[in-house]
């Protein structure tokens, strides 16, 4: 008996799965758009490769977790239930503390990644991932990341992130946030230089 198929199929032309093509050296890149886009140790810049859209209820320091620019500049415009992208950035250089409503995943592309999260105690722990290594962090453990890779200062190293979800949210911690706020850098300021393309 021949097998009987049961999930739907379908056939895609050339045309449209080049839609679904993105070039690495074609990506748009963001520096800015997140409450710490601003602050000196956390540069970086965010590349929106699958779906990233702005999420409900954007603002206020509730966003997407590639930045208000980024969200709106999927190099592939797809909702199938999750999300693509690439950071990249010099040694000593990430983000701060961190939450989502979905699933974060992390995959080291070039260099040394540490990733941070606060435990069960409340005290940072990490782990530092080498080329091709992964971590899976959960909905709700705050988190983060840093390029912690030894070697020129000057070079930059490529994170992977895949995040769950069609439109997730990232929210920094209430620490982050009052962080910001001290050293000047959150809420943006009217006046204050636009985030730059890359």
């Amino acid at each position: 008996m021949a097998y009987q198929e049961t999930l739907p199929r379908i056939r895609v032309s050339r045309k449209e799965m080049m839609k679904r093509v993105a070039r690495f050296s074609k990506l748009k890149g963001f520096d800015g758009g997140l409450p710490d886009s601003k602050m000196p140790g956390c540069e970086r810049t965010l590349y929106n490769v699958i779906g990233f859209q702005p999420p409900p209820g954007e603002g206020a320091g509730l966003q997407s977790p590639v930045g208000a620019q980024s969200s709106r500049n999927a190099a592939i415009k797809i909702s199938e239930g999750f999300n693509l992208g690439y950071c990249r950035a010099l040694p000593g250089k990430g983000p701060m503390l961190h939450n989502h409503d979905t699933n974060e995943t992390f995959i080291a592309m070039t260099g040394i990644w540490r990733a941070s999260w606060e435990n069960e105690g409340g005290k940072i722990e990490h782990v530092d991932l080498k080329p091709l290594d992964v971590i899976s962090f959960p909905p709700g453990a705050n988190r983060r990341f840093m390029n912690v890779t030894k070697g020129p200062k000057n070079k930059q190293s490529i994170l992977m992130f895949v995040i769950g979800g069609n439109e997730p949210r990232a929210e920094f911690t209430s620490e982050s946030m009052a962080e910001l706020e001290r050293a000047g850098v959150w809420p943006e300021q009217p006046g204050r230089p636009k985030t730059k393309k890359r």
